[in-house]
């Protein structure tokens, strides 16, 4: 009798099996045919059921995985590749999928793991580079990314990424090139060519940067005060000084009294050996403080350069008495901000 209700439960057993996956390949079926037809919902609530009569059913999770990407539920659709990689871990749909979800939600160990085991990834080195870059670890990124736009020379993010990559390690000679590519390339973003601007100032190279800020403004950089401080200094230093002067009168306008920029504006026109000019900006220190003995030295040198040559010494020796650490500058024969 025993026995009997053994193989009783035994056959009970196998028809609720067997019912279970008749049930879910039917839901499955009809998930396939409603996600043709594009009811995402309706493909979705199918595959639903099909995993819940067959919990280890690889096939119902990765089509429930894609319609809910359709459907932009992308953190459900997360946890069916997760699923889907627990009963397959070789499965490489999943592990694509992954990578670039792990990206996306910047985690960046993650993409990087699920990237490198991806077989058929044609941007595995790509989302490596990427990942890399974001955790700082330039090294590794230069080399990924090196690989990925050997790959495809046209995506201009990585290109883009390239050269910021090389600009946070300091190197800027070298990340100037990336970056003239990534700005020549479709999807080309104004702070990119802001970024260049600011590349080409810092390598002293003024004509190139006037033109990237003027391209930066072009496709839409929002020109605030640091924008046209740094476009307005590039500009005095090319040589172009209405417009330089311009931009930084306007901001003056803003931040009136702003001494920072009146004695750097009076540093860069005698710089450019435009001695009236610089005058000009002393002249506006010493009305804002009297006792200012930099812009009185720097006067001084003004008239010196002028052909002024007492008059300038004179106005110097009274500004070491203002401010005895001037003296320094007098042997060195040097101005207040360190030129000649």
């Amino acid at each position: 009798m025993k026995n009997l209700t053994l193989a009783a439960c035994l056959l009970l057993s196998i028809q609720t099996f067997a019912g279970g996956s008749d049930s879910s390949t039917y839901y499955y079926n009809k998930g396939l045919e409603e996600k043709n037809n594009k009811r995402w919902l309706v493909a979705h609530e199918a595959f639903e059921k099909s995993i819940a009569f067959n919990p280890d059913y690889a096939a119902a999770y990765l089509e429930n995985a894609a319609v809910l990407l359709e459907m932009r539920k992308t953190d459900k659709a997360k946890e069916n590749y997760i699923r889907l990689h627990q009963i397959q871990p070789g499965n490489q749909a999943a592990i694509k999928e992954l990578a670039a979800l792990y990206f996306n939600y910047r985690q960046y160990d993650k993409a990087i793991e699920f990237a490198k085991k991806c077989t058929d990834c044609a941007n595995a080195n790509r989302i490596i580079g990427m990942s890399y870059y974001q955790q700082e670890d330039y090294a590794a990124a230069e080399k990924a990314l090196l690989a990925a736009l050997k790959q495809d020379p046209a995506d201009a993010e990585a290109t883009y990424t390239m050269g910021r990559n090389y600009l946070d390690m300091e190197a800027y000679k070298q990340a100037v090139p990336w970056y003239e590519k990534a700005i020549a390339l479709e999807g080309a973003k104004s702070t990119w060519m802001y970024e260049l601007a600011l590349l080409y100032y810092n390598n002293n190279d003024y004509k190139n940067a006037v033109a990237s800020f003027k391209k930066a403004a072009a496709g839409g950089y929002e020109q605030k005060n640091d924008f046209n401080e740094n476009f307005g200094y590039a500009s005095l230093y090319a040589g172009d000084y209405d417009k330089g002067e311009e931009l930084l009168l306007n901001i003056l306008k803003r931040k009136p009294n702003n001494t920072t920029l009146l004695r750097d504006m009076a540093e860069i026109f005698y710089q450019q050996k435009q001695y009236d000019k610089s005058l000009g900006y002393c002249q506006k220190l010493m009305e804002i403080d009297p006792k200012d003995g930099k812009a009185l030295y720097q006067a001084g040198l003004c008239f010196q350069k002028k052909g002024e040559k007492d008059r300038g010494q004179q106005m110097c020796d009274k500004a070491i008495e203002l401010d005895p650490s001037l003296d320094k500058l007098k042997k060195k024969k040097e101005m207040p901000g360190g030129g000649i």
